[in-house]
C-alpha cells in the first residue's frame, strides 16, 4: 500500500473486521480478481440493468431468544464497566430470486462492492476519506423508520440515539487525533434519508476533519489500520469491545464491517462494509445489527437489526 501510494499508483483494497485477510492490488487486477466496485461515482465495472422493481425479498431474522441471549450477556458487560457502547450483529437468512450481482446492479448507494459470488455490500457510510491533504471521517450513528410519526424529531431528540452518536463521534476524533493535526468536527448530527425496496429511513451522521503530514502517502498504512476496526461498527472502549463482540456473536465478522476504497494516484476514499449479504453454502445471509448502551431495551434493538435489512433503490 505505502509502495503503490507513493508511486502514485492507483490501487484497491478490502480489509477484513478482524484485520487477518487483508487484500490490496493495482486497479487494473481488481477485476481478474472477481471485485466490481463503486466509490462516489468511480466504477471499474458497466452499469446494467438487471431486474424491475418492486422485488420481493422474504426475511427470517435470527431468533430473537438467539439475539436475547447475546444481548443480556453485552448489558451485563455494560453495567460491570467494560464497554459502554457496544454494536452486536446477527446474520439473517434472506430469499429472493435476486443473486448478488443482480442486487449490486440495483442498489444504490455512494459505496457498492460485489464479490463475485460471494457477498455484496451497498454502503452509505464513509470510512474516511483523503483529498488535499486532509482526512475525513463520516461516522454513522442513528436510524429510524421515516414513515413513523414525526420521525426526524424522535431521532433528533432521543437520548439513547444522542448518546451512542456523541460516544463514537468521540472515538473517532481520538482516532483521527493519532494520525492528524488539527481535528475538529466540522458538521455534527445532520441526517439523510434513504429509500428501500419496503421503506424509507433516516441516517444520522457527523463531519470529522484533520490535517495530515504531507508525507502521509508512505504513512497510508498505519494510517487505515491504526483507525481500525472502525469505531462505529464496533465501540467503545475499542480493544475490550472487540474482545465482547467476538465472545457473543456467532463466528468472526470477516469482511462483513471491514472496509474498502480506492486510492486514485493522488486522494482516497473508503466505506465501511455494512448493507451486507452474502452467500454461504447456497444460502443468502443479511448481517446487520446496532449499537447498544445503557440505555437499549431488547425489543428496539431487535427491531432496529430488522429495520435495517434492506436494498436502497432510489
Amino acid at each position: 500500500m505505502s509502495a503503490f501510494a507513493t508511486a502514485q499508483r492507483p490501487f484497491f483494497f478490502l480489509i477484513d473486521f478482524e484485520l487477518q485477510k487483508p487484500l490490496i492490488c493495482p486497479l487494473e487486477d481488481a477485476q481478474k480478481l472477481g471485485f466490481q466496485f463503486e466509490v462516489k461515482g468511480f466504477r471499474n465495472f458497466h452499469p446494467q440493468d438487471r431486474r424491475p422493481n418492486p422485488v420481493p425479498m422474504s426475511i427470517a431474522p435470527v431468533p430473537m431468544a438467539t439475539y436475547a441471549k447475546a444481548y443480556q450477556k453485552v448489558v451485563q458487560e455494560i453495567y460491570q464497566g467494560n464497554t459502554f457502547l457496544l454494536n452486536l450483529t446477527f446474520p439473517s437468512a434472506i430469499q429472493t430470486p435476486l443473486d448478488l450481482e443482480d442486487v449490486f446492479h440495483w442498489a444504490k448507494a455512494p459505496y457498492k462492492l460485489l464479490h463475485q459470488d460471494r457477498f455484496v455490500v451497498y454502503s452509505p457510510e464513509c470510512f474516511v476519506k483523503i483529498k488535499d491533504g486532509h482526512i475525513y471521517s463520516y461516522p454513522m450513528k442513528g436510524t429510524i423508520d421515516a414513515q413513523l410519526p414525526e420521525a426526524k424529531k424522535k431521532l433528533e431528540t432521543d437520548p439513547k440515539e444522542i448518546n451512542e452518536h456523541n460516544t463514537i463521534v468521540d472515538l473517532i476524533r481520538n482516532d483521527l487525533s493519532k494520525v492528524a493535526k488539527e481535528v475538529q468536527v466540522t458538521r455534527f448530527r445532520y441526517l439523510d434519508k434513504i429509500k428501500t425496496q419496503k421503506n424509507e429511513i433516516y441516517h444520522t451522521s457527523s463531519e470529522i476533519r484533520g490535517k495530515l503530514s504531507p508525507d502521509w502517502k508512505s504513512q497510508l498504512p498505519d494510517i487505515l489500520f491504526g483507525m481500525l476496526p472502525a469505531g462505529s461498527i464496533c465501540g467503545a472502549p475499542k480493544a475490550k469491545t472487540v474482545s465482547i463482540i467476538q465472545e457473543v456473536e456467532q463466528g468472526p465478522r470477516g469482511y462483513y464491517t471491514g472496509i474498502f476504497g480506492y486510492f486514485d494516484g493522488e486522494n482516497l476514499d473508503s466505506a465501511v462494509n455494512i448493507r451486507y449479504l452474502e452467500k454461504n453454502d447456497g444460502q443468502l445471509l443479511y448481517r446487520s445489527g446496532g449499537g447498544i448502551t445503557f440505555l437499549s431495551d431488547l425489543e428496539s434493538e431487535y427491531n432496529e437489526l430488522i429495520e435495517k435489512i434492506y436494498v436502497p433503490v432510489v
